[in-house]
This record gives C-alpha cells, structure tokens and sequence, in this order.
C-alpha cells in the first residue's frame, strides 16, 4: 500500500465565525491510500481548539510510514485497530481510516452505504450554517443561499434577538449552535422563545465539561439539546445518554468512520437522536459523511459549500438541498 501526504489551504466565500473564533482560511490534509491500482482518499482539517495542525498529522503519519506501507489491507476494520496502536491523534487517524474505506469500496466497486447494508430510500437534508456576524450579513447570507434547514451559530448577548430579526425573512427550520457559550440558565430561559421561533434543537450549549449545568437543562429546557463538544470519542456517548437528547458525531474527533459506526450504534441503543456534523472541510470529507446518511436522523455535511473552491469531486447537494451521489465505489471520491 503506498501512501500520499498533501497539505491544502481552503479558502471560504466568507468570514466564518463562532462563539470562540473567527477564519477566512482552512488548513486540511488530504491522505491517499493506493492499492490494487485503486486509490482511497480521506481528509482531517486543522483545529485550533484542539491544536491540531496540518503539519503536526504530516509528522505524524510520517513516523509510521513504513509501517503503514507495509500492512496486510484487507478491511478498514483491521487498518483502524492497527492505526490506534501507533500513537496518532484522532484526526490523523481519521484522514486514514476515511481514505482506507474508500480504497476498500472501490476495490469491491460498491458504495460504503451498501457495503453496510443500508439503502437510499430515506435520509436527512443537510443543514446550511450561518456563522455569528452582524444581522444584516447574516441575512445577506441566508438570502444569498435559500435553504430548508439553517443551522445558526451564536454566543452574543443578543441571541434571542438575532432569531427574532433573522425569522422574518425566511420559513426554514432552524437549529442553534451555541459553541459551549451559554450557561443553564441562559439556555433555559432563551429555549421557549427560540421554539415560538421555529428552532428545532439546541447544540451545545454549555460548556464541554459542565455536567451539572446540563442535567438541570435536561430537566427544564423545552428543546432538544444535541452534545458536540461533549461527544468526542465512543466513550462518550453513555454519558451523553444521561445528559442529552442526541449526539453530533465528528469524524474528525473520534477517530474516523469505525468508530463513528459503533457510536451510531451505541447512541440508538440508549435512544439517542443521532447526527452528523463536519468541519469546514472538502468533498473529501463530506463524501465520507454522506455514506452514513440512511443511519442519520439529521446530519450538518454542508463544509464544502462555504468554499471558493472545492478540491474534490464526490458526494454533489444541489441547491434545493438534495443529492446526486457519486457512481464510484467506497465514498466515491476523486480529486480535481
């Protein structure tokens, strides 16, 4: 198996902005797995919250390069569980694991979503997220972009408001991500005007750490809340079941596509809603999320529409939110 290492700079159409921080630019890397004459390629994006850097998964998939070149593939399955005996961050071995199921899908020509022996007779329709920034360019970019479903990102002082002011110009149902910036009370007093509003969910409200504080949200909020910060690994999501109505899974975070299945599982074993989320990556990425679709009750995959340019061919939304999804096998990637 030989392996390739590629570092891209995305550019977005515009300022991006949550409650902790704000970028026009997103480092990513790209890994490509070839085999068979057939080459899978997966993503990792850079993160500054979890001081993760392009050149900090390049050095360390360097460092067991001969090791990975000289694995027996056979399946995604085995690669991963020797992947996290070498001491990688989980979103080196991520960018490894998405890019080893499609090099798997396209050696058996199937689809990931049929190898896992699920179909396309129902899914969610992505989200389309609006970064925190004055109201007139956040409704310069829902006008910009129509879609069914805005996921809106706050963490001001004036949240309420901006869903008030944001509501009279569009129909869609929206969903709140709050980044870890409010407080219980904030997030049970804001939530029955944000539901008079047409907010579906809450994400995130509070801090990644404050169990406390979301029990007592639990008890008294009259709005679902998904966990983001509080969900990152498999081990997670049974605290999460105490604490949360649903769980967003990031494969970047948890270590790629292996894990996320179990944690798909394990959440609808506790009777969690479950979602996928992304980060402000490429249809690299997105083409591996959108093959868990049929197991997903919502799923946040729109990272390659906030682009100038996007770097690879695979998963296509058209703009009513629907989707043609590639011909090739595994995530039915190919690059530009």
């Amino acid at each position: 198996m030989q392996v390739s290492l590629k570092k891209y700079t995305l550019v977005l159409k515009h300022t991006f902005s949550i409650s902790r921080e704000s970028y026009d630019f997103q480092d990513t890397l790209i890994v490509g797995l070839t085999q068979n004459g057939k080459t899978g390629y997966g993503e990792a994006t850079s993160n500054r919250y979890y001081k993760i850097t392009a050149e900090s998964m390049i050095k360390e998939i360097e460092g067991v390069m001969n090791e990975i070149e000289a694995f027996d593939f056979s399946t995604p399955d085995d690669f991963h569980q020797f992947l996290t005996q070498k001491g990688l961050s989980n979103f080196s071995i991520c960018a490894l694991d998405l890019a080893a199921h499609d090099l798997y899908g396209k050696i058996l020509n199937k689809p990931l979503y049929e190898i896992w022996g699920t179909n396309l007779d129902h899914y969610p329709t992505t989200n389309y997220t609006i970064g925190i920034a004055d109201i007139d360019t956040m409704i310069a970019k829902m006008k910009e972009k129509p879609w069914p479903i805005y996921k809106i990102k706050l963490g001001t002082d004036n949240d309420v408001h901006i869903i008030k002011e944001l509501r009279k110009h569009t129909d869609a149902i929206f969903r709140i991500d709050a980044n870890c910036a409010w407080t219980a009370k904030e997030t049970i007093e804001n939530s029955p005007q944000l539901k008079d509003l047409g907010v579906e969910f809450l994400e995130q409200p509070l801090k990644a750490d404050d169990w406390e504080g979301m029990e007592k949200v639990m008890h008294h909020c009259v709005l679902p809340i998904i966990a983001d910060e509080s969900c990152i690994i498999e081990s997670d999501v049974e605290k999460c079941g105490l604490h949360f109505n649903g769980i967003n899974i990031k494969l970047t975070k948890c270590g790629g596509l292996t894990p996320a299945l179990r944690m798909i599982a394990s959440a609808k074993s506790l009777g969690l809603k479950v979602m996928v989320g992304c980060m402000t990556e490429s249809s690299v990425g997105i083409s591996a999320i959108a093959q868990l679709l049929p197991q997903l009750d919502y799923v946040d995959m729109d990272g390659a529409l906030l682009l100038k340019e996007d770097i690879a061919n695979g998963i296509q939304i058209n703009d009513d939110g629907s989707l043609v999804f590639p011909e090739l096998g595994g995530s039915g990637i190919t690059l530009k």
